[in-house]
This record gives C-alpha cells, structure tokens and sequence, in this order.
C-alpha cells in the first residue's frame, strides 16, 4: 500500500466522522505534517502519513514535536489500521504527540 492510498482512507474516514482532512503545506516550512484534520467540536489535529514501515525524518519528528508543545494532537501513520485511533485521539481533549511504535514495527 502506498501513502497516497492510506492519506485517501484517512480523508474519507475523517469525513465520514463528520471533519475534515485538509492537505497541509506551509511554504518555507518544511517538515510540516501532511494533513490538518477537523473535527467536530473544534478538535484540530496533524496527521503525518509514510508508507508501509517508513517512519517520519528527522526533521518531521522535530515539526512534530514542536506542534504538540503548542497542545496539539499529532499523529504518524504508516498504515491504515491505525486512522481509527488517530481520529479518536483527535477528538479527546489533552491527547498530545504520539511518536511510538509504527503499525508493522516489532
């Protein structure tokens, strides 16, 4: 599966809990995550999707990381078992930066 085929499920996912999925780009900032997601309630999160077994740069840990010292809700996704959790966290209040474990990772 490739990570435009898993950045596809998360938007649809997203809509179908009733947000949004924005494509993120930030000029003369790189690293920034991929996408902005919305939900409801006004739960705001950062979703950066790899493919299958990648994990973030060094420099997209570091964008991360600076998101979620602001309080926001951030997630990395290498596949899609793990949207459900992702739009879960998003709508919890308090959920902060989550750079565990990638799905498929031992």
């Amino acid at each position: 599966m490739r990570e435009k085929e898993i950045e596809e499920r998360l938007r649809k996912a997203v809509k179908q809990a009733g947000g949004k999925a924005y494509k993120f780009i930030s000029p003369g900032n790189a690293g920034v995550p991929d996408r902005l997601v919305v939900m409801p309630g006004g739960r705001i999160g950062f979703v950066e999707l790899k493919a299958p077994g990648r994990s973030p740069t060094p420099l997209q840990r570091a964008r991360m990381r600076e998101l979620e010292s602001l309080g926001c809700c951030v997630r990395s996704l290498d596949g899609p078992g793990k949207i459900p959790e992702a739009i879960a966290a998003i709508c919890r209040p308090g959920v902060g930066l989550h750079l565990g474990k990638q799905e498929g990772e031992a």
